[in-house]
């Protein structure tokens, strides 16, 4: 069976796209001399379960992946946990991992040494960013910030058309998101129809 060189890149949003990973990337794989195949995801580095990378490691684990390249370790994943446990496997299936921007190879000591450390860094950042937001929503609560349904002190008026089809998806097991589309009402408002009723 041939094998193939895995180019993977990710960004964590949609509103985000590759275009700073895709030229080294492109360079790699038009040097590398292998067969490449492509994996794209738009998807949190927070979990390993990801369209693209799911792909990959199922090829991976058919034995059709030689090695994986990617632009920086980050785009990989942002846990410790989960790229510890995929050096450890990509060890075992002799599958080394290229991370261009990183210089990390994980067929020497020292590049594998380098990749766990840089693997608690990504977790240290996104865990930081985590209590930065947490902080600052924080703060914005205690100056009286609140988060969706209607400005404060104006009672949102809702119809008895709005009321039967909130009543009538109720009973029916519709979720909130539908019945909030479905009456051009916000989620808060119908929940707290709901509750109330």
């Amino acid at each position: 069976m041939s094998k193939h060189t895995a180019i993977y890149c990710r960004v964590s949003t949609k509103s985000q796209d590759t275009a700073s990973q895709e030229p080294d990337l492109r360079r790699y794989a038009d040097a590398c001399g292998d067969t490449t195949s492509w994996y794209r995801d738009q998807f949190t580095g927070k979990t390993m379960e990801r369209r693209g990378w799911s792909k990959l490691m199922e090829d991976l684990r058919l034995g059709k992946v030689s090695r994986i390249v990617c632009w920086r370790l980050d785009r990989l994943g942002r846990t410790a946990k989960g790229l510890t446990a995929l050096f450890e496997e990509l060890g075992e299936r002799r599958v080394n991992l290229v991370s261009i921007k990183d210089g990390i190879d994980l067929h020497t000591a020292a590049g594998r040494l380098m990749a766990n450390v840089l693997a608690s860094v990504a977790q240290y950042e996104t865990e930081v960013r985590a209590e930065r937001v947490r902080a600052g929503q924080a703060i914005a609560k205690a100056r009286g910030k609140t988060w969706g349904g209607s400005e404060k002190g104006r009672r949102l008026s809702v119809t008895d058309e709005q009321v039967r089809t909130i009543k009538r998806m109720a009973r029916e097991g519709e979720k909130i998101t539908a019945m909030a589309s479905a009456t051009g009402l916000t989620r808060p408002t119908v929940y707290r129809y709901l509750k109330s009723a």
